[in-house]
């Protein structure tokens, strides 16, 4: 035998160290194999990276890199705690903003209502008969609202919220002048433009959900009086007017705001469902009362008012949202909104009474880009005191 076919002691080690290092690669191609299985129990075969042949020089901690990522196949990751996007409908989005992250979100709401008025100012002698006025009232009116809302990501689990709309409104109203006797309809325009009630809000995600239960997010938001008042605004006379006692009652400009400050806690739900997922919130809104008030009234006089408390309000909505594709989603919901009645220094005013608000909403949502998406809603008022249409755009961008 030469010594070409005779290998030295340095060739044979060599050669004993490259069989020992592919018999552990080829222990660690079954394990490998062996946790895809227990990952995917209906794959039978090896996916494309098992059978890709490692080289000679792999050592075994690469092997052992390759098992460990085989079995995050199909795990979320650890770090991921944010709930399922949908098409938003209402105001308490359920996607928390990430920690360092901020998403500004530029919006326009359209809102239209109508609404028809009878009121007899006068007394009944017998049914068929009335001494007095018959008011009747058509009530046309538009509200277009820009909005800007900027959120932060403040946590993992907590975000802050500040929106700031700019309000304009225009109310078209057939009718006569109260108490004038008149025997012809006219109509009576108004309008007003003015930034609205500015908004604070914090929303904090409760939990951490199994895969086959619910996001519970926590939220409080908090509404300014920054908009035009109510009782800042100059209303037409009715009966306090200076030799005039003639009148349509019905403000010359209109308030852009509520004129009360209010605090709303809520609760928002979400649970995935392939391929839907379901959401819904319930809430709270205290509206505080105001006292000492008076309303400007034509030729500069104030009418005294007193204390107002508005009524608070019991909010419920729920829907179901659904991805069309990688790229856009479609959603449905309903809003149901109950209003209590308002109170005038201590004592219910005699003609409130507590009123329902609900809405049909239908949403769609497009992602752009990366970071920016567009979402149109469209509500649809289901009871007679709720706007008859509105139509909402907006647009998030996250930086």
């Amino acid at each position: 035998m030469s010594p070409a076919d005779n290998p030295g002691p340095s060739e044979a080690s060599t050669i004993e160290r490259l069989e020992r290092l592919q018999r552990q690669l080829d222990e660690q191609k079954q394990e490998i194999e062996r946790l895809r299985r227990l990952v995917s129990p209906q794959q039978g075969r090896p996916t494309g990276a098992a059978q890709t042949p490692a080289s000679e020089g792999a050592s075994a901690g690469d092997a052992a890199g390759e098992a460990q990522r085989a079995v995050q196949v199909g795990v979320a990751p650890a770090t991921q705690n944010q709930p399922p996007a949908v098409a938003p409908l209402f105001e308490q989005p359920g996607i928390l903003t990430q920690p360092g992250k901020y998403v500004l979100e530029p919006s326009f709401q359209y809102g239209y209502s109508s609404s028809n008025r009878v009121a007899l100012i006068g007394y009944t002698i017998i049914p068929a008969l009335v001494i007095g006025l018959i008011d009747v009232r058509e009530v046309k009116r538009n509200t277009l609202t820009a909005a800007l809302t900027a959120r932060w990501g403040l946590t993992n689990r907590m975000e802050a919220e500040l929106r700031i709309p700019y309000v304009h409104r225009s109310d078209s109203t057939i009718s006569r002048e109260i108490n004038a006797g008149a025997a012809s309809e006219r109509a009576f325009d108004s309008s007003g433009s003015a930034i609205g009630d500015v908004e604070l809000a914090l929303r904090y995600q409760l939990n951490q959900p199994a895969p086959d239960q619910p996001y519970l997010i926590g939220g409080l938001r908090f509404k300014t009086r920054t908009g035009k008042d109510p009782f800042e605004v100059v209303t037409d006379c009715v009966t306090r007017c200076v030799g005039n006692t003639t009148g349509t009652g019905l403000p010359l400009d209109l308030p852009t705001g509520s004129g009360f400050y209010s605090l709303q806690p809520s609760l928002t739900w979400l649970m995935a469902s392939d391929p839907a997922v379901f959401f819904g919130s319930i809430s709270y809104t205290h509206n505080f009362r105001r006292n000492n008030l008076s309303r400007r009234v034509l030729n500069g006089e104030e009418e005294f008012i007193g204390s107002v408390k508005p009524g608070d309000v019991i909010g419920l909505n729920f829907g179901m949202g659904m991805a069309l594709n990688d790229r856009s989603s479609f959603s449905i919901g309903m809003e149901l909104n109950s209003v209590g009645r308002t109170k005038q220094n201590g004592a219910r005013v005699p003609t409130s009474v507590r009123t329902q608000l609900a809405s049909l909403l239908l949403g769609y949502s497009y992602r752009l880009s990366a970071t920016r998406t567009l979402n149109v809603s469209v509500g649809a008022g289901l009871t007679r005191d709720t706007p008859d249409l509105t139509l909402t755009v907006r647009i998030p961008m996250t930086f």
